[in-house]
């Protein structure tokens, strides 16, 4: 049986190598553009190069910032933040848009941080009362007042 801890290093690896392999495909992608940016001849009739220098960054900026959520997560689920359940949720949810392994990665944090386990892992509250004496009902001066209780008259009729 897998414990939380070894659930919670497996998803953190998970976003990790979402995160990795996303990031291969970024680099591609934009390695890609620019050979084709380099490719185009340079005439008048052509795209000008501002054009592909600012396509170059908005793609990139898009998807840095859909990358950067998974790696974040990853980095908190390893170390166990008290805020890495809303930085795996968050990831997740951008991981989901990337089928198949983003969508795996997906549920399998939303299984995990949802279900026992993850509860067990990170729903612990933050300050805790100190445990309850047993003897606080006993107490000698509740039972005196309990013994001195005496129910209040009823009202006279004032119909």
């Amino acid at each position: 049986m897998t414990t939380p801890e070894q659930h919670n290093k497996y998803l953190a690896w998970a976003h990790l190598a979402h995160g990795g392999l996303f990031l291969l495909f970024v680099l591609f992608m934009l390695a890609m553009m620019s050979a084709m940016f380099w490719s185009f001849p340079k005439t008048p009739e052509g795209p000008p190069a501002a054009f592909f220098g600012i396509m170059w960054l908005f793609m990139g900026g898009f998807y840095g910032l859909m990358l950067l959520p998974n790696i974040i997560a990853g980095y908190a689920l390893l170390k166990q933040k008290p805020w890495a359940k809303t930085a795996a949720i968050i990831g997740a949810v951008t991981a989901a848009m990337s089928f198949p392994i983003g969508t795996a990665v997906c549920v399998y944090t939303f299984w995990f941080l949802f279900s026992e386990p993850g509860k067990i892992l990170y729903d612990k509250p933050k300050y805790a009362l100190p445990p309850m004496s047993t003897n606080w009902a006993t107490n000698s001066t509740q039972q005196e007042r309990e013994k001195q209780y005496a129910p209040p008259q009823t009202p006279p009729d004032w119909r």
